[in-house]
């Protein structure tokens, strides 16, 4: 199966709020089964660090809220919950300083791992978190413009859209 999102490439926290969309108006989730989540977890590239079950769904929906009461309503109580899976273990190899990802019940690692992104991100930039600002649109994007004034997940969609409705809209 495909990935049928309209917007992918973002970091993994963000990704993972992206798998809500609205298409022709209509509320999407490529997350209502388990065969939605494989199609996630291959996009995302953990196909060899996780397993598209029911046990690893209800984890990763559980970090979806939980991420998203983060980046629309500033409440970290639930992602904090999450981050309570799993830990980064520092350690030292024959390579030097590491740091491990220690999340010992696997079920939990893709939520895990997408809550910790967002913390990563957090600690970046947390105004380049956004939004689309098409009223219409659900999806999130993380603003890598140089000024920092990026708008749209997208200019080629939503950002024409949102031009186009203006301009009729001041024709007579």
């Amino acid at each position: 199966m495909h990935d049928p999102r309209p917007h992918l490439g973002e970091p993994l926290a963000l990704d993972l709020l992206d798998t809500r969309w609205n298409e022709h108006g209509q509320p999407q989730d490529l997350l209502t089964d388990v065969a939605g989540l494989g199609v996630w977890l291959t996009s995302a590239g953990l196909t060899d660090r996780a397993t598209a079950d029911q046990a690893t769904l209800d984890a990763v929906l559980t970090a979806r809220t939980a991420i998203y009461d983060v980046v629309r309503h500033a409440t970290h109580t639930a992602l904090n919950e999450v981050l309570e899976h799993g830990r980064i273990r520092r350690t030292l190899t024959d390579a030097g300083p590491q740091d491990m990802v220690d999340v010992p019940d696997e079920v939990w690692l893709p939520a895990w791992l997408a809550a910790d992104n967002l913390l990563r991100l957090l600690a970046e930039a947390p105004d380049r978190i956004r939004q689309c600002a098409h009223p219409d649109c659900v999806l999130f994007f993380y603003d890598t413009s140089k000024n920092g004034t990026r708008r749209w997940h997208s200019m080629a969609t939503c950002g024409n859209r949102t031009k186009a409705a203006r301009h009729y809209a001041k024709k007579p």
